[in-house]
Order: C-alpha cells, then structure tokens, then sequence
C-alpha cells in the first residue's frame, strides 16, 4: 500500500481508539463525545500529539520513517489547518496505518496510551 493508503486505515484506527478510550472515560452524550474528541482527532491536534511523542523519542527510527514517507506523500491541503500541521496528521495517520497492517496492534496500544496520557 501507499502512504496515503495506510494514513486512510490509520485515521481509522486511530478514530476507534480514541472513541473507545473517551466512553471508558464515561462520557455519554453524543455532544460532549464530539468535543471530547478534537482534542485528539483534528489535524492541529494530532501535529500536536505527534511532536510530542517526537520529543520524548518514544517513536523508533523505523517508525519515525514511516512518519516521514507519510508526511511526504500528501500534496493536498486542507481548509481547517496549514499544509504543514495537514503533513504531520497525514504522518502520523500513516504510522498506525501501517503498524495496524503489519499486525502491531501491542505497539498502536503503547502509541495510545501514551497519547491519551498528554
């Protein structure tokens, strides 16, 4: 698959994770789940979350490369958020994208946990 493949199923995992880990959290109405989670899901955000993870080194090399082919790959833009902070999203979709392919799920848990922790 494609950079962009992988970011496609990754903001879909990722998606869920938050989802699962903002009804552990005992939020039930649909509005306050919605808000709840722009903390996490928006391309502002999820720059965020991944310079962050970047910054404490918990990411390995080969993740950190994923990342960045990820980042590379997207040439579009989006109208919420600059190209930029679009790349670093589109980066760090395609890194859970591609470890959710390769069956890594104990690594996306570790990635989440740590995420949800910030």
């Amino acid at each position: 698959m494609n950079a962009l493949q992988y970011a496609y199923l990754g903001d879909t995992i990722y998606e869920f994770y938050i989802r699962k880990y903002l009804l552990s959290k005992n939020i039930n109405k649909p509005g306050d789940l919605q808000a709840a989670s722009i903390k996490y899901v928006s391309a502002t955000s999820q720059r965020r979350l991944l310079e962050q993870l970047i910054a404490e080194n918990f990411l390995t090399e080969e993740e950190l490369d994923i990342v960045r082919y990820g980042k590379s790959s997207n040439k579009t833009s989006s109208k919420s958020c600059d190209i930029i902070t679009y790349r670093y999203a589109t980066g760090f979709e395609c890194l859970i994208g591609k470890l959710y392919y390769d069956h890594k799920e104990k690594r996306i848990e570790e990635i989440m946990n740590k995420v949800v922790s910030f």
